[in-house]
C-alpha cells in the first residue's frame, strides 16, 4: 500500500510540474512567439539570411518550400499549417485576396519601405499594396549561346524561336502561362488574352517549334545551358543571370514585341500565429545591407533602391536584368483568370507537350 501511495505521488509530481511548465511557457508568450514559419519557393532566399535572422532576432525560422503558386495555394487552404510569411506571384495574390485568406499590410510596422522603387506598386493584382510587399521582380525572355546560333539572330523577337536552324536546341519553361503567352505574343496577342480561337491558334503555333525543342524542363535547364549542351532557352530573367555567372558565352534578350513582368511579393497569411515575428523578418529583409545580398546570392532584380547601390553597376545597369519600366517595349501582368480560362491555357498546354513527345 505504501508504494502504491508512493507511485501515485510521484506521478501526481510530475502533473503538476507538467502544468507548471505549459503555464510558464504560455505566461511568457508561447512558444509560438518564438517561431517564425516561412512558405518560398524553393532555392528563393541565401540561407546565411535566415541564420543572421534568427541570431539577431532571437527567433526560430521553420522554412519550407513550394514548387508552384498552385501547390502552395493548396496548402495554404488546407490550414494545415499556421504560415506567418508566404511568397506568392502576382495574380495568385489577387486570387487569395479574393479568398480572404490575407491580413491587410500594416505599413505603420515597417521600416525601410520607402527605399522600394515606387514604378513597382499600385500594380493591378494589388492596388496601393494593401496585402503584398514587392520581393523579387523581372521578366521572361530569352538565354542563348552567342558563339552557337546563327549570327544573324539576336532573339529580340520570340518569333526567333521557330527558326528552323535551332533543331533540337532549345529548352522551355514547363508552364502554360508562360508559353502559351510567349506564343500569343508572338502574334501581337495578350499573355491575358482569353479568346478561344487565339488560345487554340497558340498551341498549335507551339506545335510548329516541335523539331527546335531539346527538353521542357525546369531546372536541369541550367545545366544544360552552363555545359553547352543547349544553344537556347526561355527563362526567367534571375535565372538567366545566374546562368550566366557560369558561361560567359551566353547573353540574355528580352523580345520587344512583349513579355511578362511578374512579381514575387511578400504577404502574411491569416493562418499566421505570429505576426509581430513577421514584421520583424520583413523589415529585416527590408534593410539595403540585406536586400541587396538576397539579390546578388539569387540573381534577380531587388526592388529595394536602396539595395540597388550596393549592386555592381555592370548588374544594375543591364536593362535587359534592370529595365526601364517607362521607356521598356510592352510588358504585362499576369491576370487572375478565371477557373474555366485557366483551365483551357493548362489542357492546351497538356496537348502541345503529349504531342511534342510522339
Amino acid at each position: 500500500m505504501k508504494k502504491l501511495l508512493m507511485t501515485a505521488l510521484s506521478i501526481l509530481i510530475v502533473c503538476i510540474g507538467l502544468l507548471y511548465s505549459r503555464s510558464f511557457i504560455d505566461s511568457s508568450g508561447g512558444s509560438d512567439k518564438q517561431t517564425l514559419t516561412i512558405f518560398n519557393w524553393g532555392e528563393y532566399i541565401d540561407p546565411e539570411l535566415i541564420k543572421d535572422f534568427e541570431k539577431e532576432a532571437g527567433i526560430k525560422v521553420v522554412y519550407e518550400t513550394f514548387d508552384s503558386n498552385e501547390a502552395m495555394l493548396t496548402k495554404i487552404q488546407s490550414g494545415s499549417t499556421p504560415y506567418d510569411i508566404v511568397i506568392p506571384s502576382d495574380y495568385m495574390i489577387k486570387k487569395m485576396k479574393k479568398l480572404n485568406l490575407l491580413n491587410k499590410i500594416d505599413k505603420s510596422k515597417l521600416e525601410n519601405f520607402d527605399t522600394l522603387d515606387p514604378k513597382l506598386f499600385d500594380k493591378s493584382f494589388d492596388y496601393n499594396n494593401e496585402y503584398s510587399i514587392p520581393y523579387f521582380w523581372g521578366t521572361v525572355g530569352i538565354l542563348y549561346n552567342k558563339n552557337k546560333v546563327p549570327k544573324d539572330l539576336k532573339f529580340d523577337k520570340w518569333n526567333d524561336l521557330w527558326d528552323n536552324r535551332l533543331q533540337n536546341n532549345i529548352l522551355l519553361i514547363d508552364g502554360a502561362r508562360e508559353m502559351m503567352g510567349i506564343a500569343l505574343q508572338s502574334e501581337g496577342n495578350s499573355v491575358n488574352d482569353t479568346n478561344e480561337v487565339n488560345l487554340n491558334l497558340a498551341e498549335r503555333k507551339l506545335e510548329l517549334m516541335h523539331s527546335n525543342i531539346k527538353a521542357i524542363n525546369a531546372d536541369e535547364k541550367k545545366m544544360l545551358m552552363i555545359n553547352n549542351e543547349a544553344w537556347v532557352s526561355v527563362v526567367f530573367s534571375g535565372d538567366a543571370s545566374a546562368i550566366m555567372s557560369e558561361n560567359e558565352e551566353l547573353e540574355y534578350s528580352v523580345p520587344k514585341e512583349g513579355t511578362n513582368l511578374w512579381f514575387d511579393n511578400i504577404v502574411i497569411p491569416k493562418t499566421s500565429k505570429n505576426e509581430d515575428a513577421a514584421y520583424k523578418f520583413i523589415n529585416f529583409m527590408l534593410k539595403p545591407e540585406n536586400a541587396a545580398k538576397n539579390a546578388e546570392f539569387i540573381g534577380y532584380a531587388t526592388p529595394s533602391l536602396a539595395a540597388k547601390e550596393l549592386l555592381p553597376k555592370e548588374v544594375t545597369d543591364d536593362e535587359e536584368f534592370y529595365p526601364n519600366l517607362d521607356t521598356f517595349g510592352k510588358v504585362e501582368v499576369y491576370e487572375d483568370l478565371s477557373p474555366k480560362m485557366l483551365q483551357l491555357y493548362n489542357d492546351l498546354f497538356l496537348k502541345f507537350k503529349i504531342n511534342n513527345r510522339q
